[in-house]
């Protein structure tokens, strides 16, 4: 089983990395969603429409940092709810 990451670091810790995990998820999806609509239009204009593959591909790269926030929030909540 794999050791819980955040068990370690304290509340404050915590909420601090989930703002900075928000940011990056933030920053992130703004620049993919830019750089995909670039990509349709291109994929529309030239009509090689199998290039879709690409922009599907590229927004699997934000799934990362998703799952990061997700296992920060669970874990902040969990906490809270102890108190």
């Amino acid at each position: 089983m794999e050791k819980n990451k955040f068990a370690d670091l304290s509340l404050e810790e915590l909420q601090a990395k989930r703002i900075n995990a928000k940011k990056v998820f933030i920053v992130l999806g703004c620049v993919m969603g830019v750089i995909n609509l670039l990509l349709v239009f291109m994929i529309f204009k030239t009509k090689l429409y199998s290039l879709f593959a690409v922009v599907v591909g590229s927004i699997m790269t934000l799934l990362p940092t998703f799952i990061n926030l997700t296992q920060l929030n669970e874990e902040i909540k969990s906490r809270q709810s102890h108190n």
